[in-house]
């Protein structure tokens, strides 16, 4: 999409994430220290709580209603995770009580104009590859709502033999996810001007 539809888009997201549960409701917190088939194996009878984001290996986010999230991170911490903490957020992110606002996203993008996929890219709704332009409205939509598939998604792209990555953006986060992930590949972290040039003489 245009720069200009791409900005627009993203704070109507924002906005529309934000409004979708009142303040103080939801909540978040990462679990540490614990298998995701188990913490999905513990959540699996809870409808207020689901997974947020699976971010690496021992790194799980969860994320709902606030009372719910508290009661599993009881019951997370009694399965064998080492730490649940809250995490400082203003809503229930990635949580299926944002499915509303993902809808409304969904209404905004019909408006859109996409142009044609020159290079194919990875979801992290499904943690498959997109080579179809006209299924990334309705992936963009679902994502509002469904679990970040990150983890999944650098292990598909390290299967198939990509062994550099470029973080964009302040911090190294994501960097310290990927290493946990898989230790052998190569990061490269992008915060200002001056890391644009070094990063590009290094791989050019």
């Amino acid at each position: 999409m245009s720069t200009e539809n791409a900005i627009t888009t993203v704070r109507k997201r924002g906005i529309l994430m934000q409004n979708a549960v009142p303040g103080g409701q939801g909540a978040m917190a990462a679990v540490l220290g614990l298998d995701a088939g188990k913490i999905e194996e513990v959540l699996a009878d809870r409808s207020g709580v689901m997974i947020a984001n699976y971010n690496c290996p021992g790194q799980i986010v969860i994320t709902g209603w606030k009372e719910d999230v508290e009661q599993a991170a009881d019951a997370l911490k009694e399965a064998g995770a080492k730490r649940v903490l809250p995490l400082n957020v203003s809503g229930p992110f990635h949580s299926s009580l944002l499915k509303q606002a993902g809808e409304e996203l969904g209404k905004e993008l019909e408006q859109v104009d996409f142009s044609d996929l020159q290079i194919p890219y990875v979801t992290n709704v499904t943690a498959e590859y997109v080579t179809d332009i006209t299924k990334t409205k309705e992936l963009l939509a679902r994502q509002v709502a469904s679990s970040v598939r990150w983890q999944q998604s650098m292990e598909l792209l390290i299967a198939d033999g990509v062994d550099t990555f470029v973080e964009i953006g302040p911090g190294r986060t994501l960097a310290g996810f990927l290493r946990k992930i898989n230790r052998e590949v190569k990061v490269y972290n992008v915060g200002t001007w001056e890391d644009v040039d070094k990063v590009v003489n290094e791989l050019c």
